[in-house]
């Protein structure tokens, strides 16, 4: 069935599409009875899912990347597609447009996306107002970033901003510095204006008394050198753990003609050809940091196979976002059966 809908779905604007598809589930599980059947379609509860991180217990290790419910607007739909988090954003504090279209793109050779959204959403104000208004059915994490026409050395009263609104309605943060599409943004993950960031927000996450953990989330494009140092920033602000990865600048493994992609011009790509990089930096975290810190493992997962070799690597919990778009929400069913396997077999031994 969605190998149909995918293919006619692709035949459109990929951001036109991403809004038509957003509207359409929304509409769609609002039928009478059609929500219950659908979760009974993907949702898979467990006690063996549950997965206990940085001290939130989630219903299941999958969840759906931030860049795909940016504005807040379909969590508990998106959590009937069996999701057991959903992560918004990247929210700024004030709304913004984003890059000029179009600006996400397709390539479909690659099982891949090239985006250079920008940041777009609506800010954390109209943001706070939709999750203020739901019960919601799925743990939500806040990915927070900085606006555009913020200079860097002001970085960090955008990310408190941010912090302070989101801080009474998500379970989890996550401190964007690693996309590729706001102009000097990757600068902020050097070893100095990184610490300054994160240990500042972890002193006004004491400070107000919460205990909601704050993730990092990182570039597919950092050295060893470079994750090292990662490891000891992780361990000396004491952040919960670290997000891997975002999406890549790298073209070189591409199956697309070069011709095609230089005509799309900048952006991240996500999907397929992140699936071993991101796995390869899971493990060189884990290893180094002799696994003192919880990783989410993210990029290139289209199949359980790439999910349980991402977990087996060193994550905690994974999430999708261009496997959700190419394979749809049985890919979410699948990975969930294939861990309630894996762990009713360690069970059993």
């Amino acid at each position: 069935m969605y190998p149909l809908l995918r293919w006619f779905l692709f035949r459109f604007d990929p951001e036109k599409v991403h809004y038509f598809t957003f509207k359409l589930l929304g509409f769609w599980l609002k039928v009478p009875l059609v929500k219950p059947i659908w979760k009974s379609l993907y949702c898979i509860r467990h006690p063996l899912l549950e997965t206990e991180v940085a001290g939130i217990r989630f219903p299941n290790p999958v969840g759906l990347a931030a860049g795909f419910d940016k504005n807040a607007l379909r969590i508990n739909e998106l959590a009937a597609c069996g999701f057991g988090f959903v992560e918004i954003g990247t929210v700024t504090p004030v709304g913004q447009e984003g890059n000029p279209k179009p600006r996400l793109f397709r390539l479909i050779e690659d099982q891949a996306i090239i985006n250079r959204m920008g940041f777009n959403n609506d800010g954390a104000e109209v943001i706070v107002g939709r999750l203020k208004k739901i019960k919601p059915a799925c743990v939500i994490g806040g990915n927070i970033g900085k606006n555009k026409v913020t200079p860097n050395e002001n970085a960090i009263s955008d990310y408190l901003a941010c912090y302070h609104s989101l801080e009474p309605h998500v379970d989890y943060f996550v401190v964007n510095v690693s996309s590729p599409n706001t102009p000097n943004l990757r600068e902020l993950q050097d070893r100095e204006p990184l610490t300054s960031l994160l240990q500042t927000l972890m002193n006004e996450r004491e400070k107000i008394g919460s205990s909601k953990p704050i993730f990092l989330k990182i570039a597919p494009d950092l050295t060893d050198s470079q994750l090292d140092d990662i490891v000891d920033i992780v361990n000396e602000t004491k952040i919960a753990g670290v997000i891997a990865t975002n999406t890549t600048i790298e073209r070189s493994n591409l199956v697309t003609s070069s011709d095609k992609v230089e005509a799309i011009g900048a952006g991240g790509v996500s999907g397929r050809p992140l699936t071993k990089r991101s796995t390869e930096i899971i493990s060189y975290l884990y290893q180094k940091s002799n696994g003192s810190f919880p990783i989410i493992g993210v990029g290139g997962i289209y199949s359980a196979e790439d999910a349980i070799e991402k977990l087996m690597a060193g994550a905690s919990l994974v999430q999708i976002y261009s496997g959700f778009i190419y394979e749809g929400p049985a890919l979410v069913k699948r990975i969930n059966k294939a861990v309630l396997k894996k762990r009713k077999k360690i069970a059993h031994e």
